[in-house]
C-alpha cells in the first residue's frame, strides 16, 4: 500500500461521480475549502458540515471531509469570523481540513445516494425515474494493414472499445486497398520513397463511449505500424450512459400504503414519516427521490408508480400528488444520510483496488435538526 494525496483520493471519486453529472443550475460542488494538494490519510464521510462534524474530523486526524451537502452554498459577499458559518470555515483551514461537496452528481451516479435508497427499499426491476445526463456514441473508424488488423482489434477491446450493451470486443472490418506516396523526409513502413504504394488493409470500425475517446486514440495510435495513420471519429446519434434523478421500482411483495410507511420507517431508520393518500391503498410500484422531491411528482406518476417517497412535501404540492392519484411517503431529507456508509465501502474499494492506504471514517455526528415529539 503507498500513500495518496487528496487530488489522487478525489479523481477515484469523481471516477464513479463526477462532476459533469451535477443536474442543478450553479451547483457548488467539488472542493469547497482548503487545499488536496496533500498527503490524505484519513477521510471523514458525512452528510452535512457543521461545527460537530469538524471537531470530529480534527479529533479523528482526518485531512479531508467528503459531504453530500455543500458547506457553501451561496457565494460570499465576505468573511467573517464572528458568524457561525464563518467561525467553521475559520477552524477547519486552522486545522487544514479540506472540504470536497457531492451534490446533485452524487444523486445521479450509479451506486450513488438514489440507488442506496432504493437499496434500502429493496426495489427490484429498477430503472432511472428521470433522464438528466446521456453521451453520445463515437466511433472510431481506422485503415490498417492487414497484418496488424488482430492485434490493433484487441488492445481496443481491452479498453472498452467495443463494448455494447452485453457485448464486447464488438467490430466490423471491411477489405480494401491501400495507396499512399511516401515523400522525402518520410520514413515508411510500407513502400519507397517517391513511389506509389497500393498495399492490402482492412478497415476497422468500434464504437466506444466519449469518455474514453483520449484512451481510444493513444492505443490505436500505440499499435498503428504507420507514421500518418488514416482515421476518422464520428459523434453518433446513438445514446449511451443514460443516467438520472430518482429510482423506479418495485417491491417483492404488494403492501398496502399504512404497511409500507412502517416499512419505510424501518428501512430508512426515522422515527416518523408523512403519509398522503389512503392508508388501504395497495402499493407495489415505488418511486423514490432523495432530498427535495416536489417538482417531480409528475414524474412518478407517470412513471406508474403507486408511491413516491422523498423529504420536504410542501402542504399545496401534497395536495396536487393527491389530486392525481399519487400516494406520498414523506421521511424527511435526512434520510440521505444512506451516502455515509455507502461512500465510505466505495471509496474503501477503490482506494482498494489502487492500493492507497486512505482510512475512510463514517461520520457518527446527527445532523438531522428536527426533534420528533
Amino acid at each position: 500500500m503507498k500513500t495518496a494525496n487528496g487530488q489522487e483520493v478525489i479523481q477515484l471519486f469523481e471516477s464513479w461521480s463526477p462532476k459533469k453529472l451535477a443536474c442543478m443550475e450553479n451547483d457548488p460542488i467539488g472542493l469547497a475549502i482548503g487545499t488536496l494538494n496533500k498527503e490524505v490519510t484519513k477521510v471523514l464521510v458525512t452528510l452535512d458540515v457543521n461545527e460537530e462534524v469538524a471537531d470530529e474530523a480534527i479529533r479523528n486526524g482526518c485531512q479531508l471531509i467528503i459531504a453530500h451537502h455543500p458547506p457553501i452554498f451561496r457565494k460570499l459577499s465576505n468573511l467573517r469570523t464572528d458568524t457561525p458559518a464563518g467561525k467553521l470555515y475559520e477552524k477547519l483551514i486552522k486545522h487544514d481540513v479540506a472540504v470536497y461537496a457531492a451534490h446533485t452528481n452524487l444523486d445521479v451516479a450509479n451506486g450513488g445516494v438514489n440507488d442506496l435508497l432504493a437499496d434500502a427499499l429493496q426495489l427490484e426491476n429498477r430503472q432511472i425515474l428521470e433522464q438528466t445526463y446521456s453521451e453520445n456514441l463515437m466511433k472510431l473508424a481506422v485503415f490498417v494493414p492487414d497484418s496488424h488488423a488482430d492485434r490493433l482489434r484487441l488492445e481496443l477491446s481491452k479498453i472498452g472499445a467495443g463494448a455494447i450493451g452485453d457485448y464486447d470486443s464488438c467490430s466490423f472490418s471491411t477489405d480494401g486497398k491501400g495507396r499512399f506516396r511516401p515523400l522525402e523526409g518520410a520514413d515508411p513502413f510500407i513502400g519507397e520513397i517517391g513511389e506509389i504504394e497500393v498495399t492490402d488493409e482492412e478497415k476497422i470500425e468500434v464504437v466506444f463511449p466519449p469518455s474514453i475517446k483520449n484512451k481510444v486514440l493513444k492505443a490505436m495510435l500505440n499499435v498503428h505500424p504507420y507514421e500518418e495513420p488514416a482515421y476518422d471519429l464520428y459523434t453518433l446519434a446513438v445514446e449511451t450512459d443514460q443516467m438520472g434523478l430518482g429510482r423506479v421500482g418495485t417491491l417483492n411483495e404488494p403492501m398496502t400504503l399504512e404497511q409500507f410507511a412502517k416499512y419505510v420507517k424501518k428501512q430508512l431508520d426515522v422515527p416518523t414519516v408523512r403519509v398522503v393518500g389512503d392508508k388501504n391503498a395497495k402499493v407495489k410500484k415505488v418511486a423514490v427521490v432523495g432530498g427535495d422531491g416536489n417538482k417531480y411528482i409528475h414524474v412518478a406518476k407517470r412513471s406508474g408508480a403507486d408511491v413516491f417517497v422523498t423529504g420536504d412535501m410542501y402542504f399545496h404540492v401534497a395536495q396536487d400528488a393527491q389530486s392525481i392519484g399519487l400516494n406520498i411517503v414523506d421521511p424527511g431529507h435526512h434520510v440521505e444520510k444512506v451516502m455515509i456508509k455507502g461512500v465510505t465501502q466505495k471509496m474503501m474499494e477503490l482506494c482498494s483496488q489502487k492500493k492507497l492506504s486512505v482510512q475512510f471514517i463514517e461520520s457518527k455526528v446527527n445532523t438531522e435538526p428536527f426533534t420528533f415529539i
